[in-house]
């Protein structure tokens, strides 16, 4: 069962359909899921009574919706939890796709698994909230709980190219922070192993093995698209150009390691690099080619 059916999730159905029959948690139907063979159930996790239909329903949950955009908790999984429990069969495994901004900032440290949370911003609390949710829902059951902490998302259609034409500015070298990134079909084939061998109440750091500065991260991409390098200022000169939101992820600096990804699940990266990933996008973004005239 799919809880939360976005891009990434639409990445891993081809995959999914193949082995399982999948039913998907939505607010309406969609045409492009039945074409996939999805069964698709109407409801809503902020109305508690459109979910009793999920009690008991599958075997494995797949589980990316977000928590509410406000608020210190996450009720919707709260909600979702209580539905899954109001029934004899309990899933036998709940994969949850969560952030890696639950660790908050690292000063640039490596950060295993096994770092204390410390999210520093209301988003990245509210995630550590789900976490834990899922993790004693788990304790309380023999569900497993797998927990998929992704850092930045990127692929072709998922590039901040805009804001290199805006020219917003990134921080001055000296003050720069470390930022971690993972492909979306990467993302989405983590989620397909971690239903088959996530191991119980463990979490995991779903990242490539780049270790890049956010400066250097957007002047690949400025390069690779011919656009200009974005210009840089000093933290004070940031703060009063940027929003609340592109700020926070200026906050946070660290440098995540994926070995546990590598070994338990056993996860081999199609784009192990931003480098493999950026190229590939360049060529997606590229018009296609006219033929040769005869």
């Amino acid at each position: 069962m799919i809880v939360g059916c976005g891009d990434v999730v639409r990445r891993a159905l081809p995959a999914l359909t193949r082995h399982w029959r999948v039913f998907a948690l939505v607010r309406e139907l969609d045409p492009a899921l039945h074409i996939l063979g999805v069964k698709q159930i109407c409801g809503d996790l902020d109305q508690p009574a459109t979910l009793r239909r999920l009690a008991g329903l599958a075997h494995a949950v797949l589980h990316s919706a977000p928590p509410p955009g406000t608020g210190s908790g996450d009720p919707r999984t709260q909600r979702l939890l209580a539905t899954l429990a109001n029934a004899r069969s309990l899933p036998r495994r709940i994969v949850y796709i969560s952030t890696t901004g639950v660790y908050g900032n690292c000063g640039g440290a490596h950060v295993p698994e096994t770092r204390p949370l410390a999210a520093t911003t209301a988003r990245a609390r509210r995630r550590v909230a789900a976490e834990g949710l899922l993790r004693g829902f788990g304790r309380r059951s023999r569900t497993q709980i797998s927990i998929l902490r992704a850092p930045g998302i990127y692929a072709a259609d998922r590039l901040p190219l805009e804001r290199i034409r805006r020219g917003d500015p990134l921080l001055v070298p000296g003050a720069d922070v470390f930022t971690n990134h993972i492909h979306a079909e990467d993302l989405a084939h983590a989620c397909v192993v971690a239903l088959e061998r996530g191991g119980a109440n463990r979490a995991y750091n779903i990242c490539d093995d780049s270790a890049l500065l956010m400066g250097d991260w957007f002047d690949k991409l400025a390069d690779a698209f011919a656009l200009p390098r974005p210009p840089r200022a000093t933290r004070e000169e940031v703060r009063a150009q940027l929003s609340p939101m592109l700020l926070s992820f200026m906050g946070e600096s660290r440098r995540l390691e994926n070995t546990r990804m590598k070994r338990e699940l056993k996860l081999r990266l199609r784009y192990p690099t931003v480098d493999i990933g950026i190229a590939d996008a360049v060529v997606a973004r590229s018009p296609p080619t006219p033929p040769a005239r005869e």
